[in-house]
């Protein structure tokens, strides 16, 4: 009787059913199903091959080595290549689990840069430790097809430390909860009388969120959520000057003067809360995001206005806050045109844009948020870009709903292995779609065993849609229902340049097999909603460590590919290569189909020179929201500032203009959110140095 060894000792029997099996899922890898006489001929050659040696005894590399040797005879030979892939990428997964100890080792001298917003200090070594852990714990506990998968680079399942934990973002309903008052487990907090307590504990409850999620949170209505406190600030203010026996004239004019100062103390203290106050066991300052732009008062519009002011500002020296996000929401009829109500608002949001970077913008005019907003609901988005209205089991909107999980398809790969026959491309992308649906039902069936108890905050205080009623011992079931399930890609660009040689940048017929290849993802989440039930939606891939990650497995498998793998990432989801010269208006009119498409979120960056005007941010703004479907778009340059004084500097200083100080200190954008250039991950790091400004002279900018 035969037996195989098994890499730790143990000795099982034989069975060449195991055979068989491998070596039909290695063809399905490349798009080339096996027959099952086919795979059994081959299993035969197999075994005669280990009958010739006569031992009693094989071990499981002997086996895979006759394997490869089978298919290669017999002239299959890319399925072989596929085979020894796999093999090696094993080995090396093997390799990392058999000694976790190694990679706390290396985490101890520093953290990895998959997120540009932790830091390196003892909070965020040890939480990474525990993170590390918790991977291949998850990785382990799921059907081995599924950990291979992700182990391999087909799709990454993100936030793999967090599978079983808890879940990826919301937009939290400030408004409801300041209103009612909260309890984050150490007593009640009342609904606050003024500005002030309002904001700060607006604060709180994004750190408080946070705590409880691996993603980010929104203020998704921030203006009007806060502008529901200055009126009973404004009362308060008034009985103080009542008995001073003032005229009204005199009472009203001091009253707003220092109601204004309030304001402005009260979002003086948002701006430098989010960028110093720390969640997750002290190892970043929250990822947070605020919607601002559609006031439905003069007092929410005043809010609106200071918060932008007080931004603008920056911190004590005038460096650049890093959060929160800011979206500024953008309509015609309220803001966008110069006799709208608040076109000022626009203007000033243009002006803080070209100085800090922020506020990105939302376009509520492009049709697929106009639906929304004209039934009363009104969209809102993360500096991530996650973006949620629509609802399977109820209601639409974003308050008190987030993106549940999401996993992402490495697409570069497909168009690799598709070798120019589109056919044979979208077999593989159908593949795959459904790997990432088993994945995610599998983390739906993870998740569900969670208890509200377990999610305290969040869930325990009704910040999330579907646990209303629900009691802590309850299943965070229904929540997950409300919830999106998201199927992202990455590297559209160099998938074309995989499959026809050019991508859509260069060629209108690559610029529609693009908006082919996302339609038909979006066509399977939809189809996928209809049939489970669930909020399933198409993801851009706002791809930090992963960008880096997916090329890196790639390059070692295929080599260097001109144009595909010949460089440190791939590009982010369905966006025009950063180093490839194209005018802002191309880049807009070749990315604004996808916007509609990816429902689970999407961003387009212009790339611009340092110090733009506020007219040039308007003039960009202006022709993609009034001649394009184009929604969300940040503009991009790069911020350098000196840490003594903080003074400004221009890309060609040196050293400090003010005080001759080389100590300066860049800032950049990273999918969505702004970071320290020093926190960027490897392949970001390349990424940024291979961007390219749209405006290499002053010409290129619409107006």
């Amino acid at each position: 009787m035969l037996h195989v060894v098994k890499r730790d000792g143990r000795k099982v029997k034989f069975n060449s059913t195991k055979i068989t099996d491998a070596i039909k899922k290695a063809g399905e890898e490349i798009g080339n199903s096996f027959k099952e006489s086919e795979a059994v001929d081959i299993t035969q050659k197999v075994i005669r091959q280990i009958e010739k040696d006569d031992k009693e005894n094989i071990t499981v590399e002997e086996i895979q080595n006759y394997v490869e040797e089978a298919l290669r005879e017999n002239d299959y030979k890319d399925v072989a290549h596929a085979y020894d892939s796999y093999r090696k990428e094993r080995t090396r997964v093997r390799e990392i689990k058999s000694d976790l100890m190694k990679a706390i080792e290396l985490i101890g001298v520093e953290t990895d840069r998959d997120n540009a917003n932790v830091g390196n200090n003892f909070s965020s070594k040890l939480l990474r430790i525990a993170s590390e852990s918790n991977k291949w714990h998850n990785l382990a506990a799921m059907p081995k097809h599924l950990s291979r998968a992700h182990e391999v680079g087909d799709v990454y399942y993100h936030d793999l430390d967090s599978y079983n934990l808890t879940t990826n973002c919301l937009h939290i309903p400030t408004g409801e909860i300041l209103q009612g008052g909260f309890n984050t487990g150490y007593g009640t907090i009342n609904k606050p009388k003024r500005i002030e307590s309002a904001a700060e504990l607006s604060c709180i409850l994004l750190q408080s969120t946070q705590n409880d999620m691996f993603g980010g949170q929104s203020h998704p209505d921030f203006d009007n959520d806060m502008g529901a406190f200055v009126e009973p600030t404004r009362q308060e203010i008034k009985n103080e000057f009542l008995d001073m026996g003032l005229e009204e004239n005199q009472i009203r004019e001091l009253v707003e003067k220092r109601l204004r100062k309030s304001i402005k103390q009260a979002m003086q203290g948002i701006v430098y809360n989010l960028n110093t106050m720390h969640s997750r066991a002290g190892s970043q300052v929250p990822f947070s995001s605020i919607n601002l732009g559609i006031p439905n008062s003069q007092d929410s519009a005043l809010i609106c206005e200071i918060f932008l002011e007080e931004y603008e500002k920056g911190l004590g020296m005038g460096e650049q806050p890093i959060f929160p996000n800011i979206i500024f929401r953008v309509k015609e009829g309220v803001n966008r045109e110069e006799g709208d109500p608040y076109h000022y608002l626009f203007k000033l949001a243009c002006r803080v844009a070209a100085k800090r970077m922020n506020p990105t913008f939302m376009n509520l005019d492009a049709d697929f948020n106009k639906s929304y907003y004209d039934r009363g609901y009104l969209p809102a988005t993360m500096g991530c870009r996650t973006y949620v209205m629509s609802n399977v089991n109820g209601e639409p909107g974003v308050k008190g709903r987030g993106n549940i999980a999401p996993a992402t398809i490495n697409l570069p790969r497909l168009g690799i292995l598709s070798k120019g026959n589109e056919e044979k491309f979208f077999k593989l992308l159908e593949n795959r779609l459904n790997l990432a649906k088993e994945a995610l039902m599998h983390r739906y069936g993870v998740l569900k065993n969670l208890k509200v108890k377990d999610l305290p905050f969040v869930a325990g205080q009704g910040l999330m849609k579907g646990s209303e009623n629900l009691s802590p011992e309850d299943s965070i079931e229904p929540i997950l229902k409300q919830g999106t399930w998201s199927i992202g890609f990455i590297g559209l660009a160099e998938t074309l340049k995989a499959l026809t040689g050019k991508h859509h940048g260069e060629d209108d017929n690559s610029r529609k097999l693009g908006v082919k290849i996302v339609s038909y993802i979006r066509q399977f989440t939809d189809n996928l909603t209809e049939e489970t039930r669930l909020n399933w939606s198409t993801y851009a891939t706002p791809a930090e460590g992963l960008s880096g990650r997916f090329i890196a497995q790639d390059k070692k498998v295929f080599g260097v590919i001109e144009g595909v793998t010949d460089k440190d990432y791939y590009t982010n989801s369905y966006h025009i290569p950063v180093g490839f010269p194209i005018s802002i208006k191309d880049k807009i009119d070749i990315e604004a189909p996808y916007h509609k498409l990816c429902n689970a979120g999407h961003i387009s960056y212009v790339e611009v020179d340092d110090m733009p005007g506020e007219e040039d941010i308007m003039g960009i703004l202006n022709y993609a929201y009034k001649h394009t479907n184009i929604s969300y778009i940040g503009i991009n340059f790069h911020i350098r500032y000196c840490k003594r004084c903080g003074n400004f500097l221009h890309s060609n200083e040196a050293k400090c203009s003010n005080c001759g100080s080389d100590e300066i200190q860049g800032i950049s954008r990273v999918t969505g959110y702004l970071s320290l250039d020093e926190r960027f991950g490897p392949g970001k790091s390349a990424e940024r140095e291979d961007r390219m400004s749209h405006t290499q002279n002053k010409k290129n900018y619409i107006v």
